[in-house]
């Protein structure tokens, strides 16, 4: 290539999916929502896991570092493509682009390899579950979790300093509404070789590698499960690796789909929709796979909204109640009219909701102590309720809790 047919590059142009403009509001606002129900629904999970003591343990150490991973990967490219279409601009910086590209491999690869790792995860779990703790100590998780971003990282500069080197004419649309990597490096007018031999490499290693992975550690943990000999360990057993697996399915299947797409179509803005399922999608469905298959996470997350809403929908979600004055909640275990009485004038105190904080002490401890603080729990009736301990949901004993009215 002669140097003449050089121009000296300022930007790339990203010419998106989409042509029509009266349908670019519309556009706008359904990758605006969907961005927003990502970064919160990404956040709610990682601040349930944080704020339970329960969920501090090595899966859920994973879950919270791919839902993090997951709010980076979706920001790397929605908030240009949303800012392109408010300004009716399609253009990117040239700087603007490789680091986008860098960091959208970045996060793509961690998403990849935390999978593996939360694959790994599982298979000590159910196929060794008398060592898992040995296994599975705080040490290892912080080092596999490194050794992600140590992989993930490399990779991403390594492709990222072989397009520096590239040189470019004036060709510079990108049929995407991001900087993807194929797509960067066939517009360039000098020799693409190498590239393209990384892009192979790195696919086999960081697409095809953790995929074996993936199957060989479920391959073995369908093999323990089929031992178990009752239907309800089986499902047990089943039900912890269901979420995970099912986000597998989804980051994989899109993936392929990709893939296929633009190998049957030869069709670049169908690429660029296809590519939407990947990197706008799934980063959603996420935390609803979890949140929904999860019941250590829905509890989390029931008490979480316990804490900033109010006592009648906290009452309905989780049945657990504070008590005011008092460093101590109950768990309600039957109490089919307790929306009904929470909120009547007879309860002289206010009743707080979801706290995992709590005393040792009984509710009333002397008979004479509740006449003279009056009722602090008004439920209407006589209901059995449970302590609740820090750290100890449902292990305190019984503790008769009588009505709040007099």
């Amino acid at each position: 290539m002669e140097p003449g047919n050089d121009t000296q590059l300022s930007e790339f142009l990203l010419l998106g999916f989409l042509e029509d403009p009266a349908l670019q509001p519309l556009i706008c606002g359904l990758f605006l929502s969907i961005y927003l129900v990502t970064v919160a629904g990404n956040l709610i999970i990682v601040l349930a896991i944080l704020s339970d003591p329960h969920l501090h343990t090595p899966m859920y150490f994973f879950l919270s570092n791919l839902s993090v991973v997951d709010v980076c990967f979706t920001s790397t490219t929605v908030p240009k493509m949303l800012v392109n279409i408010q300004t009716q601009s399609k253009a990117i910086s040239y700087a603007g682009c490789i680091t986008q590209m860098f960091f959208l491999l970045l996060f793509a690869g961690l998403d990849d390899v935390l999978l593996t790792v939360m694959a790994y995860d599982r298979f000590v779990a159910i196929c060794h579950p008398l060592h898992y703790t040995v296994i599975m100590n705080p040490q290892l998780c912080v080092q596999l979790v490194l050794l992600s971003w140590v992989i993930s990282a490399l990779n991403s500069f390594l492709h990222s300093l072989m397009v520096l080197r590239l040189s470019f004419c004036t060709d510079l649309e990108i049929p995407h509404f991001f900087c993807e990597l194929d797509q960067v490096v066939h517009t360039a007018c000098s020799d693409t070789f190498l590239n393209d031999i990384l892009i192979y490499f790195a696919s086999v290693l960081l697409g095809a590698g953790p995929l074996v992975g993936i199957l060989y550690s479920y391959s073995k943990i369908v093999s323990s499960i089929r031992t178990i000999s009752s239907a309800q360990g089986k499902y047990k057993a089943f039900s912890t690796c269901a979420s995970h697996l099912a986000v597998v399915s989804l980051f994989y299947g899109t993936l392929l789909g990709v893939y296929l797409s633009s190998a049957v179509t030869q069709n670049p803005h169908s690429t660029a929709t296809a590519s939407l399922m990947y990197t706008v999608v799934t980063p959603m469905l996420n935390p609803f796979i979890y949140s929904l298959r999860n019941k250590d996470i829905k509890r989390s997350l029931q008490s979480l909204l316990c804490a900033v809403s109010y006592p009648g929908l906290c009452a309905f979600l989780s049945g657990f109640v504070c008590i005011e004055g008092r460093d101590c909640c109950v768990q309600i275990v039957r109490s089919p009219n307790t929306i009904r009485d929470l909120n009547t004038p007879k309860c002289k105190s206010k009743v707080y909701f979801g706290s995992t904080s709590c005393s040792r002490d009984p509710v009333y401890s002397t008979a004479q102590q509740r006449a003279e603080e009056g009722p602090k729990l008004c439920l209407g009736a006589s209901f059995e309720a449970e302590l609740c301990h820090r750290g100890v949901w449902g292990n305190s004993g019984l503790a008769g809790v009588t009505s709040g009215t007099s």
